[in-house]
Order: structure tokens, then sequence, then C-alpha cells
């Protein structure tokens, strides 16, 4: 049996009734189909409404939507992804990973070891700058910074109903954590 690249197994999965409300991903060849929660998508929302008042309405920010990220058969659809001004699609009509500054997932009972797994390694190697997750099970944030040779090099915690202070990255935001939805 021949393995498809991630190009060709999203069109096939783009054929079937997917079920409202999924969202579907390939990690290193695997496809996951994740339900949206209304705590997931709450956060979700406070993030990009953070990114929006801080950049404006026209900045570049994307939520599910998928990104072809380095590492083997991967097909991310970021929770939410801040592209960087003035940055132009790829041949096929998708952000290259190399314009993404920013990167928040919030991370899902089924899904959590891929956000802290395969996906911080993809998003290292692909030298996203600040990679932040929101754990709504545990109440904190992490946030990785300084991608160098793979890797983040550092790795900060944070408890929900503190800000998240990123004005010393790329970014140069800070996030309220104080309405952050727990699960």
């Amino acid at each position: 049996m021949t393995e498809l690249s991630p190009d060709a197994l999203f069109e096939q999965l783009q054929r079937l009734p997917a079920p409202e409300g999924y969202k579907v991903e390939i990690v290193e060849g695997a496809v996951y189909m994740t339900p949206q929660c209304d705590v997931h998508w709450q956060t979700i929302r406070r993030i990009i409404r953070g990114l929006d008042d801080h950049f404006g309405m026209e900045a570049l920010v994307t939520s599910d939507v998928r990104i072809t990220f380095p590492g083997e058969r991967n097909g991310f659809a970021p929770d939410v992804a801040k592209i960087s001004d003035g940055a132009e699609k790829n041949e096929s009509g998708r952000w290259r990973h190399q314009d993404v500054e920013f990167i928040a997932e919030v991370t899902s009972k089924g899904t959590a070891p891929n956000d802290y797994g395969p996906k911080k390694k993809a998003y290292a190697r692909a030298e996203v700058p600040v990679y932040m997750i929101a754990d709504p099970y545990l109440g904190r944030c992490r946030v990785f910074t300084d991608p160098q040779d793979g890797d983040y090099k550092i790795d900060s915690t944070i408890a929900y109903g503190t800000p998240v202070d990123l004005t010393h990255t790329v970014v140069g935001i800070t996030f309220s954590t104080e309405e952050f939805p727990r699960d």
C-alpha cells in the first residue's frame, strides 16, 4: 500500500462527510478528528480577540487553517496562528510556515499529547518564534520561545489568572488569562 502525502490525504478527507463541529488534522501521518467544545472555542476566541485588539482587524490571524510544517506527513491546522505582515500564500494557496510568528493550541483530552509532543517539535523545527499552549484542564498556559536547533530554549508555565507577557517577543503582546475558561 502506498502512503499518501498530506495533500493527497486531505484531498480524500475533504470528500468524506465529516461531522459538523469537528477539526481534522494530520500529525505524523495519523488522522485526528477532534470535536470542538465550548471551552475550547471560548479560549480560542479570547486569544484571537487579544491579537485583534493589539494588531487590528487587518492582521493576518487564522484559526483552524491548514499550514504544512516540517516533519514527516504533517498537516496541522493550528487553533490560532498569527502570520507576519506582508506574507503571501505559497503556490498551493496556503500560508508558509516561515511566515508564522505565533501559534496557540488549546488542548483537548484526546490531542494534548500531540500539542506537547509532535506539534511542539514541528513548530520548533519551523522556527515559529512563539508557541503557546492553553490547557483548560490544568488551568495554565505553557509558552515556548527562542527556537534553536529543532527545540525551544525557553519554556514558561503561567497559571490562568496571570498575564502571559510576550512583550519581549516578536508578538509584543500581553494576553490576559483572567477569563480563560477551565474544564
